[in-house]
């Protein structure tokens, strides 16, 4: 009943277990969220208890609002795709996508042209069934934050996250003994953010891997139900 995403696995084919993810979220709007990136920029902000209002007609705005609040048609989700759309909505007040990334790829766009050492660190720890996430809702206020540059905080989104991601590697290492990661999913399409990542898991003394033949979006992902279809 949840739309999973952004998620640490850990063991090998036959054997997957999950260990850790984002922070997860209200997401209203069902399969609309992909191509309306104010829907995940609201769940978030509203999420984290920031006051922010969708660039929309007011009397809309307010029943998106009411809407979220009440609980009216949302899904829980900790998908990183809808935190890049939310980013989007915030930095480039992108409103309506014409194809699902378009916000995402404009974003890494952003950040490859930008100079920044700056990062937010993402607190990390244990949810209720034992998942370690880690908080986006700590970078809410600077990518919303308009008299600071796009460049600049698009930057910031894709250096915060890449150290998120080394953090999670790096505690599950210490705690389960393996030297190797995949870096796979449709996020990892963004070079700005594959590339970061991988330097910084390699300074920590991991193995990168990352897809070549196989697609690292959708396509991997059936390939790998196959995968584990056939090691079951």
């Amino acid at each position: 009943g949840t739309l999973w995403g952004g998620e640490a696995l850990l063991g090998a084919p036959g054997g997957w277990q999950r260990v850790g993810s984002l922070r997860a979220f209200g997401l209203g709007g069902g399969d609309a969220a992909a191509r309306q990136p104010w829907r995940s920029a609201a769940a978030l902000m509203w999420q984290a208890g920031l006051e922010w209002m969708p660039p929309l007609p007011p009397e809309d705005a307010r029943l998106a609002r009411a809407a979220w609040a009440g609980g009216v048609g949302l899904v829980t989700s900790s998908a990183a795709g809808r935190v890049f759309d939310a980013a989007a909505a915030l930095i480039l007040l992108l409103q309506q996508a014409s194809f699902e990334g378009r916000g995402p790829m404009s974003l890494e766009s952003l950040a490859a042209g930008a100079r920044s050492d700056d990062w937010i660190d993402l607190p990390l720890a244990p949810d209720a069934a034992g998942i370690w996430r880690s908080d986006w809702a700590a970078m809410l206020p600077l990518l919303a934050d308009a008299a600071r540059p796009a460049g600049w905080r698009a930057a910031l989104l894709h250096e915060s996250l890449a150290r998120a991601i080394t953090a999670q590697a790096v505690l599950f290492a210490d705690q389960h003994g393996f030297d190797a990661v995949g870096l796979t999913g449709g996020v990892f399409q963004n070079r700005v953010l594959a590339e970061r990542a991988a330097v910084l898991l390699a300074e920590a003394g991991l193995r990168v891997h990352l897809p070549t033949t196989v697609p690292g979006n959708d396509g991997g992902l059936a390939f790998g139900q196959l995968i584990e279809a056939a090691a079951a």
